[in-house]
């Protein structure tokens, strides 16, 4: 974020790892990404301050373009042979862990031999098979995925203050976690999701998804407005009084517009068990006083308990703020209105008949 600018969030910045297990309170946000599968290598799971490498490619010896034949008259020219590719794959695994790099992360397959080099030279390898994944990697650690086996320059290696295997509800997972670099503004968070259920992790995606775009829209446009169904009403009233004003048959397709402002409120207290038409009434009444534009739904109120404020609530309050955002109000008006508009405009209904010819005798 620069802060001579309006603040930006870009929801890509922002990944959802779902690990089945536990419950809801064991999520957790870090920042940096979260692989869903552990390292290749054996004795490495574990770096500190870690020099990346980011190959797009597969790491293993490469194949002839054209097909050919070897002869092999005894078993000293196999051994040979294969000593060949030895010698070429321990001078590539060696020439990158010469540059300084301590991890490796390869798009494509790696070799059993090139595993063995690389555990000889202490490098952790960690295999990705999504090319998506492996970008949303690059800009984690600010690398650039190579397509030629090699050392990589200076510019192309990325930098993670910990590269660390890591079991989560008994999944192995990889943590590229940036600690040092996070004050500064870290390229991508992950958000690691818990629930014993997949349905309800699938819930908790989408609401992680909607509260990133709702961050976003805030970033584009900061006002706000009274929520729990308050802007509903006060524009119901507001369109109720303007009906008066009008005469002929107009008032009534507008009363009818402002009755439908209703339903807002009325879904919100009978989500929260409480009676629609009551809750509905009371909060009309509030609203009509002086100061009562503010008044919401109170859905933790028992609006038939020891409370006497009838299920509504003031929204304003500093402690318990509820506030929706301007731009999802007039988007979900402008949209409704639309609808509207367009069945009204439907002067001639087609209805459909059972297909078949006449009745038999």
């Amino acid at each position: 974020m620069n802060p001579n600018s309006r603040p930006s969030v870009s929801p890509e910045a922002i990944r959802v790892a779902k690990i089945m297990g536990g419950d809801v309170s064991m999520s957790s946000v870090i920042s940096g990404m979260v692989v869903l599968s552990g390292a290749a290598t054996l004795n490495k799971t574990s770096v500190e301050d870690a020099v990346v490498a980011v190959f797009g490619c597969g790491i293993e010896a490469s194949a002839t373009e054209a097909k050919g034949t070897v002869l092999m008259k005894n078993a000293e020219d196999l051994q040979n042979y294969n000593k060949t590719e030895e010698t070429k794959m321990d001078e590539i695994i060696k020439s990158i862990a010469s540059a300084g790099v301590t991890v490796i992360v390869s798009g494509g397959s790696v070799s059993e031999m090139a595993l063995h080099f690389m555990e000889q030279y202490g490098i952790m390898c960690i295999k990705i098979a999504s090319k998506w994944e492996l970008r949303r990697l690059c800009s984690a650690v600010n690398a650039t995925a190579l397509v030629r086996l090699g050392p990589p320059t200076p510019e192309e290696m990325g930098f993670c203050d910990l590269v660390k295997v890591q079991e989560i509800g008994g999944r192995i997972v990889t943590l590229f976690t940036q600690t040092k670099s996070a004050s500064d503004g870290c390229r991508l968070s992950t958000v690691i999701l818990r629930a014993s259920t997949s349905s309800l992790l699938a819930d908790l995606e989408r609401a992680v998804d909607d509260g990133v775009h709702a961050v976003k829209n805030l970033c584009k446009d900061g006002r706000l407005v009274p929520g729990a169904g308050a802007t509903e009403m006060e524009l119901s009233l507001r369109l109720k009084r303007f009906a008066d004003t009008c005469p002929g048959l107009d008032q009534y397709a507008i009363r009818s517009f402002a009755k439908a402002m209703e339903f807002v409120p009325k879904t919100l207290a009978e989500n929260s068990g409480q009676d629609a038409t009551d809750l509905v009434t009371a909060l009309g009444a509030a609203h009509a006083k002086e100061g009562g534009e503010t008044m919401g739904v109170d859905v933790m109120a028992d609006a038939y308990g020891d409370d006497d404020n009838n299920g509504i609530r003031d929204t304003t309050t500093p402690d318990d703020l509820i506030v929706d955002l301007l731009t999802t109000k007039t988007s979900a008006f402008r949209l409704g209105i639309d609808a509207a508009l367009t069945v009204l405009r439907v002067d001639q209904i087609i209805m459909s008949k059972p297909a078949g010819g006449g009745k038999t005798m």
